[in-house]
Formats: C-alpha cells, structure tokens, sequence
C-alpha cells in the first residue's frame, strides 16, 4: 500500500483529531438552555447561579422583560418560526395560560409538593406575588381597598405591563379601578414605578407588590406597606418546558430545581415569595389575609378585561 504525502498529512491529522476528541473544550461541550422570564435580576440571576453551580458544564440563557414586553418577544418567536425559549418562568398563570393555548409549552410537569391550587398539568406556580397598599407616611393606610380612593392622588400599575396589575385587576374587576379613577388615580407603568413615585411624594398611597414595597421601606423611604382587608391579592409565578425544546432533559431539569427544597429556598433567600409552604420567604404580616382570582375562570376572559379596563385608564 502505498502513501502519498497528503494522505500521510490526512492520516497524521486524523490520528491528533481521534487522540483530542474527547479534550474539547468545556464551553464547547456545555448543555445550554434559554429561560423567558418577567421576574426581576435580584432573584432570577441568583437563580440561575446556583443551577449552573450544581450542574457544572451548563449554562442559561436569559431574556428578562416586563409581562407585556415578554409576551411581544414571545409573539415575535413565533412569526419568525417558533419560541426560543426552553423554558418560561411567567409571573401570573393567565399569561402563562395563553402560552398553553397556543401550544408552545406544557405537557409536563416536575413532581413536587407545591400546593395543587398552584399546579396544572403543564406548568407549576414556583414563586408569589402580593399586590398590596403603599402610603406616604402622614397619609391613613387603607384598612379595606376601598379605602384606598379616599387616601389622595393614588397611583396603579399597567395590567398590559404587569403581571401582578394583571391579577388585582382580574380580582377587583374593572368597577374598583372606574371608582379609582373618578377619585384622581393615575396609572404608571411598572409596580416599582408606584412604590419609587410614593417613596418620592410623587404620589399619596398606590398598588404595589410587597417586595418592592417592603425594600423600599427598608432602604429608609418614608412610606408604610399595608395589607388591606378582605387581603393582598395574591398572584402565584409558573413555570413550564417548551413543546419543542432542543434540550429537553436540561430544561425538565431547571424546571425541577425551581419546585424543589433548594430552588424554593434560594427563591426565598433572593427576595421573592417561594410558593412551597416549608420554605421561608421576605416580609410577610403575621397571620396575613390574601385573596386571589378564580384564574380558571379567567383564563378565556383576559383580552375582555384588558379591553374594558382600557376605556377607564386609556389604552
């Protein structure tokens, strides 16, 4: 048999490729996942360290956006031919709904021992939210929410933005916000633009989330969180797999790390509101009242409602 020099070259080259193949570089080899979310850097980036620090040679991905602005990427994927995202981490089961109706995620979840009230078939409610009454200090903090027309110039989230504007609104129902509105409400954006605008006497009193309302309060900003009666609105965050994830295994994995012990605990350790009862979590009143939708009922209702809060607060 005889060898030319470019198949001795060919040959030499093989032999190196066969001895080298399996010292590729870890980033090369490494698992990678993408996660869709609206839940803020202060938990999600926590999060996500920890995961990749128990499953070495992974890594995450990460789109983070307000509710609203999830949904458009969301939407966008799928003109330009499908979700990109692995898994989604939403913050209210009414978005998370119309991503289980339009068939890009669900069909599994992880075992775990989260309430069922907070679990579907497709996805499992892995964090809270608690929409709750901030006040200037000097001004009453409403005892009831329908108190809270009569405190001053009073400030609301976008449920178009918000996930947790999202579900007071769905549990007040467009009546409470007309009623806000007739007495001065204004509406901003975010959740945190209430808390930050009250911290700053832009506003009396607003509908914030606790996390936000009790970091503020922390920090030194002169206002007051309240839990209204008949309770804070409670919102509960899922998170469910990609239909047509590339990777299934690692995103069932990620999936499962955020309903158990740990990912529950490093939740509640980051600032937001694990949804396992074992698990200890920020702030919260002693024996606190919290009520929350019927989002069953809801789920096919959502446009109906964004569409007739918006002849109160504008589109």
């Amino acid at each position: 048999m005889s060898w030319g020099r470019g198949g001795i070259t060919a040959f030499a080259v093989a032999l190196v490729l066969l001895a080298t193949g399996c010292s590729q570089p870890e980033a090369s080899r490494a698992e990678s996942i993408t996660l869709y979310t609206c839940v803020n850097d202060t938990t999600v980036q926590p999060v996500i360290a920890a995961f990749k620090a128990a499953h070495q040679g992974t890594d995450v991905q990460l789109f983070r956006a307000p509710t609203g602005q999830l949904d458009a990427r969301v939407a966008s994927d799928v003109r330009s031919g499908g979700l990109k995202a692995d898994v989604i981490w939403a913050c209210d089961p009414l978005t998370m709904q119309d991503f289980v109706t339009q068939g890009l995620v669900g069909g599994w979840t992880p075992q775990t021992e989260i309430p069922e009230a907070m679990r579907t078939p497709d996805y499992v409610g892995i964090a809270m939210l608690y929409m709750v009454a901030i006040t200037r200090k000097g001004k009453p903090a409403p005892a009831n929410w329908k108190d809270l027309a009569d405190t001053g110039k009073v400030a609301v989230p976008d449920p178009k933005v918000a996930a947790s504007a999202l579900g007071a609104l769905a549990y007040f129902g467009t009546d409470f916000y007309a009623h806000l509105k007739s007495n001065g409400a204004v509406q901003v954006s975010t959740p945190d633009d209430v808390t930050t605008g009250v911290a700053q006497g832009l506003y009396d009193a607003g509908m914030t989330i606790a996390n936000s309302a009790y970091a503020a309060a922390k920090s030194g900003s002169p206002v007051t969180v309240s839990w209204p009666k008949p309770g804070a609105v409670a919102i509960y965050g899922p998170v469910a797999v990609s239909k047509n994830t590339e990777n299934r295994q690692l995103a069932q994995d990620f999936a499962t790390y955020l309903t158990s012990s740990d990912g529950q605990t490093m939740i509640g350790s980051s600032g937001s509101y694990p949804t396992l009862p074992s698990v200890a979590g920020p702030t919260k009143p002693a024996n606190a009242a919290t009520v929350q939708p019927d989002w069953q009922a809801l789920a096919s209702e959502k446009a109906a409602l964004l569409k007739d809060y918006a002849t109160i607060f504008g589109a």
